[in-house]
């Protein structure tokens, strides 16, 4: 294993010294937090993709696989349209109001009165699912050193804390690009052939398994409905993927950039499912689905290949947990802090100050991560609540504030509200993993818009006109001093 070990090691040395890189690029507050808003399509589209595919996409993919053959596709496959439907109608409008989360649209949509409550929520969804990636690390450091739980897990979200909280978006952008490409190489150049040959070829996995394997519908209609609901609809809300929307250069990159990235995110979902299901041809009685991954990597690959599938899986949780830690810290500090204690300030001469006052939070929003990670043991349960809040929270309110003008601040934060509190009892009555809390949630979220909406004065037109000035293009931030595109 000293072959894969080195390959590890090299790897994750390297994170650090792009953090080390980006700390010098992040000198104001967008370049901070949304790499200035210069991303061109190859970078854009490289991050997009990395931070979508996180853990539970490479390593929980073929799990499903495993379980269920081709069919398994289908959580991933439901990410990759959200992220082509967000992508296709929604992302040239979200690049154009050069905001910095998700609070601040409601807030230019609906006059500033729904900034703090929404913010919560997405607070709550950002910190599960940086936890939920954290404890990935277990299971690959597991495999790599067969280490403690603990210790894998301080040492994997150490990682990404220290080069997330040196260089902000700057750092996470270009360890997402080698992510991206590492992914590419190890999942699907490299796994999915040596997995498919091993299996024997299609042929063989055909004649060794049930037809369900092959049935594109096996999961389940059910099954695959309920991923639509959370996954592709989440997809279009969540504060870690607005905010490598803010990241694009133009509109323009923005839709197509992320076309690429979701097209490839469809490519991943059935690589990981076929991963999966030749799997289940070589060892047909694993104890649980979610070791398929590490089995097929530890016991098939030749030596280096195995090291660097590995680090393809490490980069794929640690893709995903970077962006949602600074995502978390964003809106705690930007959505909550700041505005209880009142000291919103957007004059470019502070953007210094509010660098080391996001590195903070990225620092704290961490440490409580690693910390709530070792807490906890069952990752599905927290990924399906944070899921369940944001969609049923926050769905409404933000598609309603995008697609229909009628609707209210109040009705947006009864919508925030009804939602919110109606899934946290779903879930206590029905079960975390029940499908009806979702279902219910969201059906009396918009509810609530709705009729609150209808019931209360219509928003402000001077409110709207600046929102429509804003989703044109024109009265936002300017952008700080020009430097050359990264394309």
């Amino acid at each position: 294993m000293a072959v894969d070990y080195t390959v590890i090691v090299v790897y994750l040395a390297g994170m650090l010294a792009m953090g080390w890189w980006g700390m010098r690029r992040a000198r104001s507050k967008s370049e901070f937090l949304v790499a200035g808003r210069r991303l061109g399509p190859a970078m854009y589209s490289g991050t997009m993709a990395a931070i979508v595919l996180g853990g539970a996409s490479t390593i929980g993919g073929v799990g499903l696989g495993y379980q269920y053959g081709l069919s398994g596709a289908w959580m991933v496959f439901t990410i990759g349209l959200g992220l082509l439907a967000l992508s296709v109608f929604f992302s040239a409008r979200i690049a154009r109001l050069k905001v910095y989360t998700v609070s601040e649209m409601l807030d230019l949509r609906y006059g500033g009165r729904a900034g703090v409550i929404s913010g919560v929520v997405m607070w709550a969804y950002t910190l599960m699912l940086a936890v939920t990636s954290t404890i990935a690390y277990a299971t690959i450091f597991d495999v790599l050193f067969d280490m403690n739980r603990t210790l894998a897990i301080v040492l994997g979200g150490s990682i990404v804390v220290a080069y997330s909280t040196l260089g902000g978006m700057w750092s996470i952008t270009l360890t997402d690009m080698v992510q991206f490409v590492v992914k590419t190489i190890g999942v699907l150049l490299l796994l999915l052939p040596i997995a498919v040959v091993k299996a024997g070829g299609f042929g063989e996995m055909r004649a060794k398994l049930p037809t369900t394997y092959f049935d594109p519908l096996g999961i389940g209609g059910e099954t695959i409905f309920t991923y639509v609901l959370i996954y592709t609809f989440g997809m279009l809300i969540g504060q870690d993927i607005w905010q490598r929307v803010f990241t694009a250069r133009s509109d323009t990159t923005a839709r197509w950039g992320g076309t690429v990235a979701g097209t490839y995110c469809l490519v991943y979902a059935v690589a990981g499912a076929v991963i999966g299901t030749a799997a289940k041809v070589m060892y047909p009685k694993l104890p649980s689905a979610d070791t398929a991954f590490a089995t097929i990597v530890k016991d098939e690959l030749p030596v280096g290949v195995r090291g660097l599938v590995l680090a393809a899986a490490l980069a794929a949780v640690m893709s995903t947990s970077s962006g949602a830690l600074i995502a978390c810290a964003t809106v705690a500090n930007n959505d909550i802090w700041s505005r209880l204690r009142g000291a919103v300030t957007q004059e470019s001469g502070a953007e210094r100050d509010e660098v080391r006052g996001n590195r903070v939070f990225i620092l704290i929003m961490g440490v409580a991560a690693i910390g709530t990670a070792i807490a906890l043991n069952n990752v599905v349960e927290a990924l399906t609540v944070a899921y369940n809040l944001l969609v049923a929270g926050l769905l409404v309110p933000i598609l309603g504030g995008l697609l229909w003008k009628r609707g209210t601040a109040q009705g947006a934060l009864a919508s925030v509200a009804v939602g919110g509190l109606a899934v946290i009892g779903l879930m206590a009555g029905y079960g975390i993993l029940a499908n009806e809390p979702v279902y219910y949630g969201l059906l009396l979220s918009l509810a609530a818009y709705v009729i609150v909406s209808l019931a209360t004065p219509a928003t402000d037109p001077a409110v709207l006109a600046v929102w429509r000035e804003r989703l044109a293009g024109r009265g936002a931030e300017p952008l700080s001093e020009p430097v050359p595109v990264h394309q």
